[in-house]
């Protein structure tokens, strides 16, 4: 070592060292092993965590198919409110709800998905406005059109805008979602049928030729 001239002295400064500097240097070292160790052992606890929830979003879905029953899936999304497969498990509950015609129960699941990720959330936004139009809520249909984000979605936005704006007496409006939906979807042969129908209201209840 630079700047002792014996071996001895060498020895006798490093043990001074370690007696000035050694609880510090392996204080750090542990700090910094079980800092090393304890995000390893999160990182594998989030994996494992993920994992189950996946095996066990697996198992309600199959006990859903299998059985027709909800209650496996409705303890998921209790037991795991979270996890990304929530939000798909509400989807699945809104969905069996209207086949049931519970529209309540169809509301409360897809409202329940409105916090989560855009493009989820806007699917569950449509088929909300869809639930809303089975009940003859036309402004509350709307009012969740109004709030779809994406505008991949434009298409059946504006289909579905039509459909409300048509319940609510408004032709005009509900003739122009419709054009706009065609533009986007011009090979839609029910868009172009409920565009006819409005033109035909119209003339029903106007006496406008309407092109």
């Amino acid at each position: 070592m630079i700047g002792y001239e014996t071996e001895e002295q060498q020895v006798q400064a490093i043990k001074q060292f370690w007696k000035d500097n050694g609880l510090i240097i392996v204080a750090g070292a542990v700090i910094g092993l079980g800092l090393l160790w304890g995000w390893r052992y999160y990182n594998d606890s989030q994996i494992a965590t993920k994992e189950a929830a996946s095996a066990q979003y697996t198992e309600s879905l199959e006990r859903l198919v299998e059985d027709e029953n909800n209650d496996e899936l409705m303890a998921f999304v209790n037991d795991n409110p979270e996890t990304a497969y929530a939000p798909l498990a509400q989807l699945i509950l809104a969905q069996r709800a209207v086949e049931s015609q519970d529209y309540e129960a169809a509301k409360s699941s897809l409202n329940a998905v409105m916090t989560s990720d855009d493009a989820i959330a806007d699917i569950a936004r449509l088929r909300l406005a869809n639930v809303h139009l089975q009940l003859n809520e036309a402004d509350q249909a709307l009012a969740s059109l109004n709030a779809v984000k994406s505008e991949s979605f434009n298409n059946q936005v504006e289909e579905l805008k039509g459909d409300a704006l048509f319940a609510k007496g408004d032709f005009d409006g509900a003739q122009n979602a419709y054009t706009l939906a065609m533009a986007q979807s011009p090979n839609n042969p029910s868009l172009k049928m409920k565009r006819d129908n409005i033109a035909y209201v119209k003339t029903q209840t106007t006496g406008e030729d309407v092109e």
